[in-house]
């Protein structure tokens, strides 16, 4: 694949889910209604934290500044495990609106560099983005479903 058309896939669908959000506010965004486990403001926390764990899952590579994120918006994590340090909605957003830029900065020039298969297979950042580009289309239904229960 082409990484100019991955990276306007990526930086397009990134940019629709961030629409989603446009007019939530901090408050809306830590409300859990009923019959939910997470909210809005984990959800994409979740989303900005798969994207870089699928990436250093292929690559081997830690990246920095995870293990925090991981902790509040990690599979199995929910609000209840956010603390005065998880990143509020506001700077979600802006990490979301830098991760596509930060990522084509560190690894177009790899993106079909083959590591050692996932247990789903996946050996390549291409594929990598393929796949979080899936997950965040169900996580931005998601939100959008949040938001009419709000």
């Amino acid at each position: 694949m082409d990484k100019d058309i991955l990276f306007n896939q990526v930086k397009t669908y990134r940019k629709e889910t961030l629409e989603i959000t446009h007019d939530v506010t901090e408050v809306e965004a830590n409300i859990i209604p009923n019959g939910f486990h997470n909210n809005i403001r984990w959800n994409l926390g979740h989303i900005y934290l798969d994207q870089y764990l699928w990436i250093q899952a292929v690559t081997r590579e830690k990246k920095e500044g995870l293990d925090h994120f991981n902790k509040w918006f990690g599979f199995g994590t929910s609000p209840a495990d956010f603390t005065n340090s998880t990143p509020t909605m506001s700077e979600l957003k802006q990490l979301l609106v830098e991760q596509p830029n930060d990522i084509l900065a560190r690894y177009s020039h790899r993106l079909n560099e083959p590591f050692e298969p996932t247990e789903m297979g996946i050996y390549t950042i291409e594929q990598v983005l393929i796949r979080t580009i899936y997950h965040e289309g169900l996580h931005a239904a998601t939100i959008k479903t949040l938001k009419r229960f709000i």
